[in-house]
């Protein structure tokens, strides 16, 4: 696929699972991560992996929903590598429950998160990328946002926000060659999934052709060619990472 060598990649939600896997894969290609997050022991973690598989790591105290939070980061990286090549909108959160039980201020969290941290990081990252006139974002759907799923109404809405906010971005910026796209994980072994109720694991798992649930380096696969330059013509899609669950 070839490597990105220096290229500056920012991810969000880069202490564990999908955001780390993502990091310790692009480092092999010598690139330089700005690893985003508020658990800093486990960033600390994925820095010390990315340094191994070759990268150049940089540690950020990221909190997606505050503004001032997003901006100190940006800068952050500016100051270190004067740009930003790629962005991965990793961060996210679930707080599952029947409707007529979930709560507003429960509802407005996970939103603010999911959906709200992309917003934020990309108003931040986007214009440097259209300085650039180049550049690339992938943003971290998931199938729930694409079939439903009883229980997370709330995590559903906001991902399924996520599809569309990715379309309508990438038809806005396509012309300064800047590429947008969504991958949309299955059940994939993190502990985001692993605390799931074990009979919607089982009902989930049951309904996977592939017959298993897949690992973050399977998604961070998919988020890898999207910010390569083979997938320079490949803009406003979703790139279904699921096993077969949803085709």
């Amino acid at each position: 696929m070839g490597s990105r060598n220096d290229k500056v990649t920012l991810i969000t939600g880069a202490s564990r699972g999908i955001g780390r896997a993502t990091a310790c894969l692009l480092a092999a290609d010598g690139g330089r991560l700005a690893l985003g997050g508020r658990n800093m022991d486990s960033l600390a973690e994925t820095a010390r992996r990315v340094q191994e598989a070759g990268g150049e790591p940089l540690v950020l105290a990221l909190d997606v929903t505050s503004d001032e939070s997003v901006a100190a980061a940006v800068a952050a990286v500016m100051e270190k590598w004067g740009r930003i090549d790629h962005l991965v909108n990793n961060a996210g959160m679930t707080r599952d429950s029947l409707l007529m039980r979930t709560r507003s201020e429960d509802f407005a969290a996970v939103m603010d998160t999911n959906l709200g941290g992309v917003y934020r990081v990309s108003k931040a990252v986007v214009p440097r990328m259209l300085k650039a006139r180049t550049g690339r974002m992938v943003n971290l759907s998931s199938v729930i946002g694409e079939t439903g799923n009883p229980g997370q109404t709330t995590y559903a809405a906001s991902k399924a926000a996520i599809i569309g906010f990715t379309r309508s971005l990438a038809r806005e910026i396509a012309s300064r060659g800047i590429t947008v796209n969504c991958v949309a994980p299955g059940l994939i072994e993190t502990e985001m999934t692993t605390a799931m109720p074990v009979a919607a694991r089982d009902d989930l798992l049951s309904r996977i052709p592939l017959g298993r649930p897949g690992s973050p380096d399977d998604v961070a696969g998919a988020i890898r060619f999207l910010l390569s330059e083979q997938a320079g013509y490949i803009t406003g899609s979703v790139i279904r990472v699921n096993g077969g669950l949803y085709m």
